[in-house]
């Protein structure tokens, strides 16, 4: 297991977090909440564990 903390715009977390979520390798466990960055409004952070994923691909 993986623990990855992804730095960013609200819209750059969002989106990295749906291409974990649709990669056919990786498991996604858990994703937190945003939390906003000290000395900052426009960019936050969010928490995810993932793993890998046991279904096999047919490549």
């Amino acid at each position: 297991m993986l623990k990855v903390r992804l730095m960013g715009t609200k819209n750059d977390i969002v989106w990295f977090q749906k291409i974990l979520q649709r990669h056919p390798k990786i498991e996604v466990l858990e994703i937190s909440e945003l939390y906003s960055n000290k000395g900052t409004s426009k960019y936050y952070r969010a928490y995810a564990e993932v793993q890998k994923s046991n279904i096999k691909s047919s490549r």
